[in-house]
């Protein structure tokens, strides 16, 4: 995939069967070389409630899975990049010494 626009969902697993959390975006993926830049946008925008279980599942864990609409899926750090929806997300890449921990996500 050299590049993806289009919309996906970001989903917060707790462990492999129970997901607390799915928000629509707005994604554009750009791969150059090794590295990826992506251009986020929440969509639609959130209601406070939905504002508020966000910011609590941010401060839980910032790794979401974000899942493309053409199938393709991968790990991500999630962080906000202000007041408008806008999220910057980076791959997430574990550690060989890193412990798997208690949340397991899918694959």
């Amino acid at each position: 995939m050299d590049s993806y626009e289009g919309t996906a969902t970001l989903e917060w697993w707790a462990n492999r069967s129970t997901c607390l959390g799915r928000l629509g975006v707005r994604v554009a993926v750009r791969v150059t070389g090794n590295d990826w830049a992506c251009d986020t946008i929440l969509e639609p925008p959130l209601s406070a409630e939905d504002q508020e279980n966000f910011d609590f599942l941010m401060k839980l864990d910032p790794l979401f899975t974000l899942r493309l609409d053409e199938g393709s899926m991968l790990l991500v750090n999630v962080a906000a990049a202000g007041e408008d929806g806008r999220l910057i997300l980076t791959a997430y890449e574990t550690e060989e010494a890193e412990s798997a921990g208690s949340r397991q996500v899918p694959q």
